[in-house]
C-alpha cells in the first residue's frame, strides 16, 4: 500500500477525522477504511453552496468534516422550509435511495468528505456495525426532529430562540466541550440569517432579533459584529429554553 494513502493500517486523511472517531465511519476496519479511502474526495464549499438538491439524483454521500449544512425541503410552488441542520461528523444522504429528498446547503463554510453511494451501500451490507452507526444518527434525528415539534408547537418564542442557540451550542463543536460540564461556555457564528431562524422556528424576523435582546440584556448570551455569538453559561441557556 502506498505510503501517501495510508499510515499504520490508517489512511492518513482519516487519521484525525472526527468521522472515523464518532461518526460514521468508526465502525470500519483499517482495510475497509483503506479501500474507501481510494474513491474518497474532501472538498470546501463556501455558504450558499448547494451540496446536493432536493429530488437530485444522488451519486455520493458525504461526512460533515467541519461547518453546518442546512437541510431544507422544497413545495410544488418553490416555497421552502428549513428541516434540519448537521454538524461535524454528521452524514449527509439517504442510502438505498436514488434521488436525495432534501437539499443539502452549505449553512457556512463547510468541508465535507465525500463518498461513492454504491461504494457505501455495498460495505454496509458486509459489515453490520457501519449500519448499525447509520441507525443510531437516523434514531437521533428522529428525536431531535420529535424535539423539534415539541418546540414548534408548545414552546413560547422565548423559548424557541433559547432551544436554537442552545442547540448550535451543543452541536458546533462537540470534539472541544467532551468531558466538560452543562455549565461551559461556548461561542459560535450564527449559521443562519435572523430571516432563516424566523423562518426555522415560526416567528417574525422581529420576534428572534427582540428575543435575542432579551438573552444578551439578561446577560445569557453576548452578541458581537451581529453573528458572533458567545453563551457564557450553556446550563442558564438551557434553563431559559424550557427543557
Amino acid at each position: 500500500m502506498r505510503d501517501d494513502i495510508h499510515t499504520k493500517g490508517i489512511p492518513v486523511l482519516c487519521a484525525s477525522c472526527e468521522a472515523r472517531h464518532r461518526g460514521l465511519c468508526g465502525a470500519l476496519s483499517d482495510d475497509q477504511l483503506v479501500e474507501l479511502a481510494r474513491s474518497t474526495m474532501r472538498q470546501k464549499a463556501d455558504d450558499g453552496k448547494v451540496l446536493v438538491g432536493d429530488e437530485d439524483e444522488v451519486e455520493r454521500f458525504s461526512n460533515v468534516l467541519s461547518g453546518v449544512v442546512k437541510l431544507t425541503k422544497t413545495l410544488s410552488d418553490g416555497r421552502q422550509q428549513i428541516v434540519g441542520l448537521q454538524f461535524a461528523p454528521d452524514f449527509v444522504g439517504r442510502p438505498f435511495r436514488s434521488e436525495s429528498s432534501v437539499s443539502a446547503e452549505a449553512a457556512t463554510g463547510v468541508e465535507v468528505c465525500s463518498f461513492p453511494r454504491r461504494t457505501l451501500e455495498r460495505m454496509m451490507a458486509e459489515q453490520p456495525g457501519l449500519e448499525h452507526r447509520l441507525l443510531q444518527q437516523t434514531l437521533r434525528e428522529l428525536d431531535e426532529a420529535r424535539d423539534w415539534m415539541v418546540a414548534l408547537g408548545r414552546k413560547t418564542a422565548a423559548e424557541k430562540v433559547a432551544s436554537f442557540l442552545l442547540m448550535i451550542a451543543q452541536n458546533i463543536d462537540p470534539a472541544a466541550t467532551e468531558g466538560q460540564g452543562a455549565d461551559r461556555s461556548q461561542a459560535f457564528d450564527l449559521p443562519l440569517s435572523r430571516g432563516e431562524i424566523a423562518d426555522f422556528l415560526g416567528l417574525t424576523i422581529e420576534t428572534v432579533s427582540r428575543q435575542l435582546t432579551r438573552l444578551r440584556t439578561a446577560g445569557v448570551i453576548r452578541i458581537e459584529n451581529t453573528r458572533h455569538v458567545v453563551v457564557e453559561d450553556v446550563s442558564r441557556l438551557a434553563a431559559r429554553a424550557g427543557g
